[in-house]
C-alpha cells in the first residue's frame, strides 16, 4: 500500500498544501473522547511521511463540536471545499469519511471538485485519487456507509427513546410546578409558593374561563408567577415575575398538569430555505404516547379537556360546534350568540355613537364578506337586549338569592387564596433579606471589596422587602373592604331583588353576558314588519317573541310636530333666542334630549320653512330705521333715540339693535320745542289730528 501511495503522489501534489480536517460531532465528545481528537491530529505525521513539509500542512479544526449531517454552519468544511475548488489543496486528510461529511450530497460534491482539481484524499486506510474510477467507487461506498451509519445510530437512539416513552419512564423537562424526586418519579414541586401560584392559575381560569382575564387578575392583585431557567448561567433557578398571556396558554394546553404523560406533541419539519427546522403542533389523536394517569397533577383529565374546549371557544371566531365565543367587553348583550334568520350565518356586533350613548347593532356580514354583496340584515340591538333581559328576569328570578350567595362565597375564596400567595411572597422576601444580612455579617471587615458588594445586596433586598410589604398592606385593606359587613349586606339586599341586580349600573356588561351564556344557547333574529326573536335555551327548550321594529334614524332625529307648531306660534311675538328659552321652559328638547338654542331654532326654521320674526314683521308693514329716517327726514341716530323713548313704536326681532318700526299710516311727528318758561317733547300725532293747528 505504501508503494501505491507514493505512485499516486507526484510533484504537482507536493507543490500544493496539505489540509488536515479535524471534527467531533458534539462538545461532549470533544471533552470526553480526547483519543479520537489526538488520532486526527496525528495524521500530520502521515502527511510528513508522504513528502509534505510540516509548515505546508494546514489544520482546519473550527468545526469541533458540530455535527457533520449537513454542511450548514460548518465554516471549516466550507473553507476546505473552497480551497479544493481553487486548486490550492494537494491532499485532504481525514481520519475517516464520516469526519468530513455524513451526507452524500456534501460528500459527492467534495469528490467531484477533488477529481476536477486532481486533489488526493487520505484516510486511515490509505490514499485515494478521486480521478480514478476504482478509488472514486470505493470513496462513494464509504460515504454511503457513513450516511447509513448515521441513520442506524439515530434509529437506535430514537427506538430507545420511544420504548421508554411507551412505559412513561422517559425523563423530559417538566413544566413549572412539577419536579423529579430522588427516585426519578414525577411529583408536585415541594415549594408551597410555586404550588399555590399554579393552583391559583387553574382556579381562576375555572371560575372566569378566560386566559386574558386570568392574567388581569394576577396583575391587579400583584401576584407573581414563577419560571425556571432552562439553559445558560443559573440553569434550574426559579425566577419570579409578572404573568403573561402566552404562559397561561402554555400551561392550560400542557397535559402534564393533568397528571398525563404525552410524547410526540410536536414534530420537526424543515423550513422553506431547508437550512433549519421548526416545530409544529400535532393533533392529539396523532400523539405517539399518551398515558393519562402517569403521575400526580393539579387538575383532572376531565377538567383538562374542558379547558381545551373553552380555549377553542375563546379564539377570534366561532367554535366548530356552532357555539359563540366567550363574553368580552362591550354593551351588546348577545355578543357571540346571534344567528341570522335569513341565511343562517352568525351575526357580528357593531357599535355606533349616538350622542353620549353607545348603541349596539347586530349585523350579518356573511354575504358582504363571501360574495362582496350588501349586508343581509342589520338590527339595532337596544330593543333586542331589553326583550332578552326581560325574558331572563322572568326565568331566573326565583334562583337569584342562591346565585348571589354563591358569588359572595366565590369572592371570599379568591381573596383568601390571593392572601396566602402574597404572604408566601413576603415570607420569601424576608428570608432573602435575612440571608443577605448573614452573608454580610460573616465577611471580613477588612475585605472592603466583598463587604461593599454584600452590603449593597443587603440594602437591595431590604428595599424590595419594604416595597412588597407596602403593596401587601394596601391590597389587604382593599380586600377587607370587599369582605366587610357592609359589602355582604349590600350583596344580600341586591340578591333579594334580582331585577335590581341585573339592572344595577355597577354590574359589568361582561358579567351579564356570562350569566346569559349559562342559560341561552343562541338567539335567531329575523327583521320584517316586526323583529322576530327565537331563543334556544340550554337543554333544548325554546321560545319565540317579537318586538317592534326600531324607527329609522331619519325618524328618530325628526323633531316632534308639537314642537314645530309651538315654535311657529312663538315666532309671532318672539325672536329666535326668546323662542328657544320659551320652548325649554315648556320642557321640550331636541331628539338627543338637549335644550334648544337660538342656532338650533334657526336651523329648524330653515328646515321646516318657517318665517322668521323679521319676515313676519315686514309682512305686517314694519320698516327699518333707515326707511323711517328717510320718511321723517331725520338722521338715523334721532330715529333710534325716538324709538328708545317710546315715541316711535317698534318691535325687536333680535337683540337691542335689531328692531323694526311700525308704519306711520299718515301720522305726523311733531318736533319738540324748548323755552325758558315752557317746553314741549316730540310727539307722534295720528292722521285725523294732523290737520288741526297745534298751539
Amino acid at each position: 500500500m505504501s508503494t501505491d501511495n507514493h505512485q499516486k503522489i507526484n510533484a504537482d501534489h507536493l507543490r500544493r498544501d496539505a489540509f488536515l480536517y479535524v471534527r467531533q460531532s458534539s462538545l461532549r465528545q470533544v471533552f470526553e473522547d480526547t483519543e479520537s481528537t489526538k488520532r486526527q491530529y496525528a495524521l500530520r505525521e502521515r502527511a510528513v511521511a508522504l513528502g509534505w513539509p510540516i509548515e505546508r500542512i494546514r489544520t482546519i479544526d473550527s468545526d469541533l463540536g458540530i455535527s457533520g449531517a449537513h454542511a450548514e454552519n460548518r465554516d471549516g468544511f466550507q473553507e476546505l471545499v473552497s480551497e479544493v475548488a481553487l486548486g490550492h489543496a494537494g491532499i485532504v486528510l481525514g481520519l475517516e469519511v464520516s469526519r468530513l461529511a455524513r451526507n452524500n450530497a456534501d460528500w459527492h460534491r467534495l469528490l467531484e471538485l477533488a477529481a476536477l482539481t486532481r486533489t488526493l484524499i487520505l484516510d486511515e486506510d490509505g490514499v485515494y485519487d478521486p480521478g480514478h474510477f476504482n478509488d472514486r467507487l470505493l470513496l462513494g461506498l464509504k460515504g454511503t456507509m457513513s450516511e447509513a451509519e448515521l441513520h442506524v445510530l439515530k434509529a437506535r437512539l430514537q427506538g430507545g427513546i420511544r420504548n421508554k416513552a411507551r412505559r412513561g419512564e422517559l425523563e423530559m423537562p417538566l413544566p413549572i410546578g412539577l419536579s423529579y424526586d430522588a427516585l426519578g418519579a414525577v411529583i408536585l414541586d415541594p415549594d408551597q409558593q410555586i404550588q399555590g401560584a399554579v393552583r391559583l392559575l387553574f382556579d381562576t381560569y375555572r371560575q372566569i374561563g378566560s386566559a386574558t382575564a386570568t392574567v388581569r387578575r394576577f396583575h391587579r392583585e400583584g401576584i407573581l408567577f414563577p419560571r425556571r431557567v432552562r439553559r445558560g448561567i443559573g440553569k434550574g433557578d426559579i425566577l419570579w415575575g409578572r404573568l403573561d398571556h402566552c404562559r397561561v396558554i402554555q400551561i392550560l394546553h400542557n397535559p402534564r398538569y393533568a397528571g398525563a404523560f404525552a410524547y410526540g406533541r410536536t414534530h420537526s419539519v424543515p423550513t422553506r430555505d431547508l437550512k433549519s427546522t421548526t416545530q409544529i403542533k400535532v393533533e392529539r389523536d396523532q400523539w405517539q404516547v399518551l398515558i393519562q394517569t402517569a403521575h400526580p397533577g393539579y387538575i383532572s383529565w376531565e377538567e383538562f379537556e374542558r379547558n381545551e374546549i373553552t380555549l377553542r371557544g375563546n379564539i377570534a371566531g366561532w367554535s366548530r360546534d356552532g357555539r359563540g365565543r366567550m363574553p368580552r367587553e362591550g354593551i351588546g348583550l348577545l355578543q357571540g350568540r346571534v344567528l341570522c334568520g335569513r341565511c343562517g350565518a352568525r351575526m357580528r356586533v357593531r357599535y355606533q355613537t349616538l350622542g353620549p350613548a353607545l348603541l349596539p347593532y347586530y349585523v350579518c356580514e356573511e354575504a358582504a364578506v363571501r360574495r362582496a354583496d350588501k349586508a343581509c340584515q342589520s338590527i339595532r340591538g337596544r330593543e333586542i337586549d331589553a326583550a332578552i333581559s326581560a325574558l331572563l328576569l322572568d326565568t331566573v328570578a326565583p334562583a337569584a338569592l342562591e346565585v348571589a350567595l354563591a358569588v359572595q362565597e366565590e369572592i371570599a375564596g379568591r381573596i383568601e387564596a390571593a392572601e396566602v400567595l402574597r404572604r408566601s411572597q413576603l415570607e420569601r422576601a424576608r428570608y432573602e433579606a435575612e440571608l443577605a444580612r448573614r452573608r454580610y455579617l460573616k465577611v471580613d471587615p477588612d475585605n472592603r471589596l466583598v463587604a461593599d458588594t454584600l452590603e449593597a445586596d443587603w440594602n437591595e433586598r431590604l428595599r424590595r422587602l419594604d416595597a412588597l410589604q407596602q403593596e401587601h398592606d394596601r391590597q389587604r385593606k382593599a380586600d377587607q373592604s370587599l369582605l366587610s359587613e357592609e359589602a355582604r349586606a349590600r350583596i344580600r339586599a341586591l340578591a333579594a331583588d334580582f331585577p335590581r341586580v341585573w339592572n344595577d349600573p355597577r354590574t359589568a356588561s361582561l358579567e351579564r353576558k356570562r350569566m346569559l351564556a349559562l342559560l341561552i344557547e343562541d338567539v335567531t333574529l329575523v327583521k320584517g314588519e316586526q323583529i322576530a326573536i327565537h331563543v334556544r335555551f340550554r337543554g333544548g327548550q325554546s321560545t319565540s317573541l317579537s318586538v317592534a321594529r326600531p324607527l329609522p334614524m331619519a325618524r328618530v332625529r325628526k323633531t316632534l310636530p308639537e314642537v314645530i307648531h309651538r315654535l311657529d306660534q312663538l315666532l309671532e311675538r318672539c325672536s329666535d333666542r326668546e323662542a328657544a328659552a320659551q320652548i325649554n321652559t315648556l320642557g321640550f328638547g331636541n331628539w338627543k334630549g338637549e335644550p334648544f338654542t337660538a342656532k338650533r331654532v334657526c336651523y329648524l326654521r330653515r328646515i321646516y320653512q318657517l318665517k322668521s320674526r323679521f319676515d313676519r314683521l315686514r309682512d305686517r308693514g314694519f320698516i327699518t330705521a333707515e326707511e323711517m329716517a328717510h320718511e321723517l327726514s331725520l338722521c338715523l341716530s334721532q330715529v333710534h333715540n325716538l324709538g328708545r323713548e317710546g315715541i316711535l313704536p317698534r318691535q325687536r326681532y333680535g337683540n337691542e339693535q335689531r328692531c323694526l318700526y311700525a308704519p306711520l299710516n299718515g301720522a305726523v311727528l311733531v318736533r319738540g320745542r324748548g323755552g325758558r318758561y315752557r317746553s314741549r317733547r316730540p310727539a307722534l300725532i295720528p292722521a285725523p289730528m294732523s290737520t288741526q293747528e297745534i298751539v
